[in-house]
């Protein structure tokens, strides 16, 4: 079995089972947590889940309930209903309790004057949804090592993990890859409009946008080499990818305008943290 620390009488608690609180339940049942260590305490979350949690046997429960005290407490909800979801989960913390935030801008600081003791700040991103997520993590002093391989491993069942040793660094994190899906995706709506503008039928120019996008990124991930060589070995001299790239990689192109989006993302991030 599947993390063993995590038992009925001393489970995890998932606050929060939408998008990335589904993704992350659905990759901890794969990897075979046992589903009576888990509790689910969500209002409304989506039909995907609700089928989720019926196929594995879990009720989920409308507000936190009495008499748990959570080995671990994962919080997944929305940066703006944190205010009234911490003084709500505090009864489920107890002295063994590692507590995990998912929410971009709540920092250690806040989290610890509402839940005490060990706090984990974790920002993940969509391809969790498919097993392909990277997240970054911080943990204040009072985290153990027994809490940071028990959070990585639950974390690294939808992806990749880092540990970060300032908590500032969330915020590169949050800039980089948490928003960095929809820099992708940006990426594949430009690339169609502009097969469209070139000639090619709405749906042949996205159907072949998506599998660039998606095929280059496997690619990416199963080659040893490193991204500039990829694209180098794509690039003949004088041809027609040269020729694109002369435009992408101008003194105005997509690196500066990328340097530009990150620190947008970054000075957002700070400022919602206050």
């Amino acid at each position: 079995m599947a993390f063993p620390e995590l038992t009925p009488e001393s489970p995890l608690v998932l606050i929060g089972a939408g998008k990335m609180g589904g993704a992350l339940l659905a990759g901890w049942l794969k990897v075979g947590l046992d589903p009576k260590a888990v509790v689910v305490v969500d209002p409304g979350p989506p039909p995907e889940t609700i089928e989720m949690l019926a196929k594995a046997g879990i009720a989920h429960q409308s507000v936190p309930p009495s008499g748990i005290v959570a080995r671990v407490l994962l919080i997944a909800v929305k940066p703006q209903m944190m205010g009234a979801a911490l003084p709500a989960v505090r009864a489920l913390v107890g002295p063994r309790t590692v507590s995990v935030s998912i929410a971009a801008g709540t920092t250690v600081a806040t989290l610890e004057a509402a839940l005490g003791g060990a706090i984990v700040r974790a920002m993940p991103n969509t391809p969790a949804q498919v097993g392909r997520g990277a997240t970054g993590l911080y943990a204040n002093a009072a985290v153990s090592k027994a809490d940071r391989a028990l959070v990585g491993a639950l974390i690294e069942a939808v992806g990749i993990v880092g540990w970060v040793d300032e908590e500032s660094l969330i915020d590169a994190v949050t800039a980089m890859s948490g928003s960095g899906p929809a820099y992708v995706f940006l990426l594949a709506e430009a690339l169609a409009a502009a097969g469209i503008a070139a000639g090619l039928p709405p749906e042949l120019a996205e159907r072949f946008a998506r599998a660039t996008v998606s095929g280059s990124g496997e690619l990416l991930e199963h080659s040893p080499l490193p991204p500039g060589e990829l694209r180098r070995n794509v690039t003949s001299p004088n041809g027609t990818t040269a020729a694109a790239l002369a435009v992408l990689m101008a003194e105005d192109g997509l690196g500066p305008l990328m340097h530009q989006a990150v620190a947008a993302a970054k000075r957002r991030a700070e400022e919602l943290a206050g």
